[in-house]
């Protein structure tokens, strides 16, 4: 990656009058001498004085174009969150605008969450949510993220790998959604590098071996497309490219295949002056070369969601070589590389905001707010909609509806309606009755069959794509687990409580019952009721606080056995303590049985949570686990693990090897494996019909970080074109 050039207040002005004319420079002048006061004698990790950060970040914020509150955020993003400036002063000296700009960047560093993990989440939430306010504030967030993938290689290698992950999995395809491409590549470039450097560095060092050879392939395409255009009067900026790192590995991993296999490796860009001649020169290509079947698609005619337009096709070009094309105008191309920074309008200085309603995906964000209260769901939900392709479909009536790659007709339901979705039991598809996991295809038209007595289950979560389905669903099984566990709860306390002379409704209406729950954190009497469903609070525990000392000393003896505490009846196989139950410790209860979730087969370094499951003890789940985004919050404990020594604990995991087949490769990867101190208590292999093997190991880790390093060993060695960590 070429080192990026260091940005100065001079060349931020200088790109800022590029564009915008009238711009009031003094602001950003005032605004870079605040942040440099700020923080004075603050270094970053690789030593260097930290106002180069935001430095860089105002600078790449002006490379979008953008107005003068969103470059002055930028100089003064980290002050209220790393320095002793506040909201109020940023306020009083840069305005209300700027200052609640500033605030939506700014982490929650100063409320006590209980876990790291909650804390991303709901930090995730507050910017997510300041974005559909205000587009400003991710687009700062995003430059301020570039500059730290830029620098990332002074942290320690787990902080880049955490950080290069959270990158891939939030800001790479929040770059994507809003069109900007440029960013989107060179982010996910990044990431490669860190989580994947052996790959990295291998296809760095292949790329560069061809660079001379790629170039002059190109140089000699790039005029043979020229002058055919030319021929019908169509006159076109050609130009080519390698592909980027990321999109290389992305095809090897879908392939199978080592980078020798990937032939399409070059990509070309064709820039007309209208739409007419986007459509003319596909003609002109398609006649001279070959298309290949199914890689054709018209994002003019129907634009993605983030404004993207451009024609994309794939022809065996020129020396039989195959070639992804690109065709569009030069606006098309200015939204395509700036995304929605190239909507700018400018009033009076101040950012017109209607610009954002091209992008639908943040309007659907506050939606996803109102629906999911779990700060951990409506991350994943998030993130599962980021990396969705759209499809359209048509209503009966016409109308077209947005949705996900790979949706189904429960999918158009939700889109429909609520209650369209929660009713569906098939659909007609161009006409035709399919099931509801029959996936819908772009020009479609669907018309969905309901019927009265239909409810969701959490067998259509496997069938839906999109996140609006999937929430809608989550909400609707979590409200009945939850009226099922109210009428439990209620029914355990009623039968708890007789014995001792008191009846459940007479204590309601006192309001004894909710007063000796209080302690308990509890506000409501239906709150009781579910958290004693759930087993997360006993009839003991209240009948304690209830009953007279002497009575319930009295009456105790005589209680029946099935009267007894919630937890010894429910946990008593817990008594004899494994060494699972030592590893994990859960808050707020004792002796407790620990199973883990066979859906995600947890390892000590794992980010973890816990649900209770009446009978069944506490299952633990990785956080971001489907299964425990599905379970209710109220069954949820904090958890943690509890391995003070290094190796203390071994668990099972599966990982899957893909690699050429060849003579000595099971040896090679057994050894590799071994040489770290690992036991392999099962091996799997085949091969494949294009001279591939896939083995499937079953190894003993004693944490996260011994499974990485034996990953990263495997992905060095010659001959392996994957490495991946199976869930279950």
């Amino acid at each position: 990656m070429a080192k990026q050039s260091v940005a100065t207040l001079k060349t931020i002005c200088s790109k800022v009058e590029t564009y915008y004319l009238d711009a009031k420079l003094d602001l950003i002048h005032r605004a870079y001498q605040f942040a440099d006061d700020a923080h004075r004698g603050q270094l970053r990790s690789s030593g260097e004085p930290y106002m180069i950060h935001p430095t860089e970040v105002a600078q790449t914020l002006a490379d979008l174009h953008l107005d003068i509150p969103s470059i002055i955020t930028g100089l003064l993003h980290d002050t209220v969150e790393d320095t002793h400036a506040t909201l109020e002063e940023i306020e009083k000296e840069f305005g209300k605008d700027i200052a609640e700009l500033v605030d939506g960047v700014t982490k929650l560093s100063q409320i006590a969450f209980k876990t790291s993990e909650e804390k991303q989440a709901e930090n995730f939430r507050k910017m997510i949510l300041a974005m559909a306010k205000d587009i400003r504030v991710i687009l700062v967030k995003l430059a301020d993220r570039l500059n730290n993938m830029r620098t990332l290689e002074h942290l320690i290698p787990y902080k880049q790998k955490m950080i290069a992950q959270e990158t891939l999995d939030i800001y790479a395809p929040i770059a994507n959604r809003l069109g900007i491409s440029w960013i989107k590549l060179e982010l996910e470039d990044l990431t490669l590098r860190y989580l994947h450097p052996h790959i990295y560095f291998k296809l760095a060092q292949r790329i560069a071996k061809t660079k001379r050879e790629r170039e002059k392939y190109i140089e000699e395409v790039a005029a043979i497309f020229d002058e055919r255009l030319k021929e019908y009067d169509i006159h076109a900026l050609v130009a080519g490219r390698a592909k980027h790192f990321y999109s290389i590995f992305k095809k090897m991993e879908r392939r199978k295949v080592e980078y020798e296999d990937v032939y399409d490796v070059i990509a070309f860009r064709i820039i007309v002056d209208n739409i007419t001649e986007c459509y003319k020169s596909l003609g002109v290509i398609h006649a001279a070369y070959k298309p290949v079947p199914g890689r054709f698609k018209d994002y003019i005619a129907m634009p993605k969601a983030n404004a993207y337009q451009s024609l994309h096709t794939t022809v065996i070009g020129p020396y039989g070589e195959r070639i992804e094309i690109q065709i569009r105008t030069q606006d098309m191309h200015q939204v395509a590389e700036g995304g929605i920074a190239a909507h700018w309008k400018y009033k009076e200085g101040k950012f017109d905001s209607r610009s954002r309603e091209n992008v639908t995906w943040v309007n659907r964000l506050l939606e996803w707010h109102k629906d999911l209260s779990d700060p951990n769901e409506f991350l994943e939900t998030v993130k599962i909609d980021l990396f969705a392709e759209d499809v359209f479909v048509f209503t009966p009536k016409g109308e077209v509806k947005q949705l996900s790659h790979g949706a189904t007709p429960l999918d158009f339901g939700y889109a429909v309606h609520t209650d369209v979705g929660n009713k569906c039991v098939g659909a007609k598809v161009n006409g035709k009755i399919f099931p509801l996991k029959h996936r819908l295809k772009s020009g479609d038209t669907v018309e969905i069959i309901t019927s009265p007595t239909q409810t969701p289950s959490k067998d259509w979560l496997k069938i839906v794509k999109s996140s609006r389905a999937k929430a809608k669903i989550r909400t609707f099984i979590k409200e009945q687990e939850r009226n099922r566990a109210h009428k439990l709860g209620k029914e355990m306390l009623d039968k708890g409580l007789r014995p001792f002379g008191h009846t459940l409704s007479k204590l309601e209406k006192s309001g004894e019952l909710l007063k000796a729950a209080q302690p308990l954190n509890i506000r409501t009497d239906s709150e009781l009721f579910i958290a004693v469903g759930y087993g997360r609070i006993t009839t003991d525990e209240l009948i304690q606080k209830i009953v007279p000392k002497e009575a319930l000393e009295k009456k105790l003896e005589a209680a029946k056995a099935e009267d007894q505490s919630f937890l010894k009846r429910v946990f008593n196989a817990a008594k004899k303590k494994s060494e699972t139950s030592n590893a994990i410790t859960v808050a707020d209860l004792d002796d407790v049985l620990i199973r883990f979730g066979r859906c995600c087969n947890p390892l000590p370094g794992d980010s973890i949570i816990g649900f209770i499951t009446r009978g069944r003890g506490v299952t633990v789940h990785i956080a971001s686990c489907a299964k425990a985004l599905d379970s209710d919050k109220e069954r949820k404990v904090e958890v943690q693990w509890n391995i003070t020594e290094k190796g203390a604990i071994k668990r099972h995991v599966r990982i899957r090897v893909v690699t050429l087949d060849e003579p000595g490769f099971l040896a090679l990867m057994s050894q590799t494996i071994s040489s770290f101190g690992v036991n392999i208590a099962s091996a799997n292999i085949r091969t494949t019909h294009d001279k591939k093997a896939i083995a499937v190991f079953d190894v003993e880790v004693g944490d996260l970080g011994q499974l990485q390093k034996i990953t990263s060993a495997l992905e060095g060695k010659k001959g392996v074109i994957s490495v991946e960590r199976l869930r279950s």
